[in-house]
């Protein structure tokens, strides 16, 4: 494994009362549509046909890094589903998080073949893109609060580095440019959409659920029906 994802892992509970979003690692996010509309297309035959609104978040997503290029941030699967959007972010190291590059003892590193990071960015006409066991973490993030305002933090208990301070340079703050963004331009042509005021994030803690919630990504529209976010 290349030495650029070695310690992205983490042992620590999606829950720790001591995390800190910040940290380099790996996080699995979910972002829902306001009352889980359908906003970003549909499925048919276990294909995911995005509409224009599913093609700006992808779009968008893909953007991320090169629009925060000081977080050394890498993209993992992903995948826009007609009500939601799950996608795994991987926060490198940077000026942001050195002194949890001192502290190596919250850090494993990764062992065995890893789910290439990188996998491709699926086209437009075959998108493909949880409910998975274990545990997640709740954040409000709101698209309309001005970059440098505090947000709430997590609905449980938050890391304690950004509890009352601006939510800046971590994970809430990369999913409220990336919604700002998608919102701003969904709205020149429906002014109607809106996110979910919420997201879900889970810290990725070690190689195989690296793998397995990358495949549970890529093969998200083939389940469509028995998703947990389905609506008919």
């Amino acid at each position: 494994m290349s030495d650029r994802y070695q310690g992205m892992y983490r042992t620590t509970s999606a829950r720790h009362p001591n995390w800190d979003y910040a940290w380099h690692g790996a996080y699995f996010v979910t972002i829902c549509t306001q009352h889980r509309e359908p906003w970003f297309g549909k499925i048919e035959q276990n294909i995911m046909h995005p509409s224009p609104i599913g093609k700006i978040v992808s779009t968008e997503w893909l953007r991320t890094p090169a629009t925060r290029p000081d977080m050394n941030l890498t993209l993992g699967a992903y995948i826009v589903m007609p009500n939601h959007f799950h996608g795994i972010l991987i926060i490198g190291r940077n000026q942001y998080n050195v002194q949890d590059q001192a502290d190596g003892d919250h850090c494993i590193a990764a062992k065995g073949r890893d789910a290439d990071p990188k996998v491709r960015a699926l086209g437009d006409d075959d998108v493909r893109g949880p409910a998975l066991g274990g545990r997640d973490t709740m954040h409000r993030v709101s698209t309309s609060h001005p970059q440098n305002q505090p947000l709430s933090g997590p609905t449980n208990t938050p890391p304690p580095k950004n509890q009352f301070g601006p939510q800046r340079k971590n994970v809430s703050s990369i999913i409220r440019g990336f919604k700002s963004v998608v919102t701003k331009q969904a709205r020149q042509t429906t002014p109607l959409f809106q996110w979910q005021a919420r997201f879900h994030d889970h810290i990725i803690r070690d190689p195989k659920s690296y793998n397995r919630i990358t495949q549970y990504i890529l093969n998200n529209p083939e389940h469509w029906e028995e998703d947990r976010f389905f609506q008919k």
